[in-house]
């Protein structure tokens, strides 16, 4: 494990090397630096990772989950939580983000056992509201509107 973390580290690196020197106004730092911190920060945890075990440090036994291994999976709740993502996926571009997004959480809620399908709706309009202005205007990422295009 040791070894993995500092070769995706020294890639990681190596890759953040090769880009282009961008900056701007608004960006002063540019795209180099998160992939050398995420690539510095695996090679340090490598060689920390490494220094633990050569002191015969192992890891905690699995102590389990809250998982009753027994039973079967429930694969009805797996396939209505697939079905949400794919509904989101088709929709995302006609409907927009806002509706696709508030339909995705109020249907993932349901497949997880919520019954109060007007506050899970309600919600689910909040949170994508909330992304989509996040992102709008924190980020400068613009979300399909779709239906919405000029009310929001």
């Amino acid at each position: 494990m040791c070894a993995a973390l500092a070769v995706v580290g020294v890639v990681v690196l190596v890759d953040a090397s090769r880009l282009g020197a961008v900056t701007s106004s608004n960006d002063p730092v540019g795209p180099k630096a998160m992939p050398f911190l995420v690539g510095g920060g695996l090679l340090v945890v490598a060689v920390l990772y490494a220094v633990d075990v050569l002191r015969g440090g192992v890891g905690e036994a699995e102590t389990g989950e809250d998982v009753e291994l027994g039973q079967r999976a429930d694969w009805k709740t797996v396939g209505m939580l697939a079905g949400a993502f794919l509904l989101n996926a088709v929709l995302i571009e006609p409907l927009g983000w806002v509706i696709s997004g508030a339909l995705l959480f109020f249907l993932a809620a349901f497949a997880l056992g919520n019954r109060h399908h007007v506050r899970g709706l309600a919600i689910g309009i909040a949170l994508s509201l909330t992304t989509f202005y996040a992102f709008a205007i924190g980020l400068g990422v613009n979300l399909p509107a779709g239906v919405l295009q000029g009310i929001l």
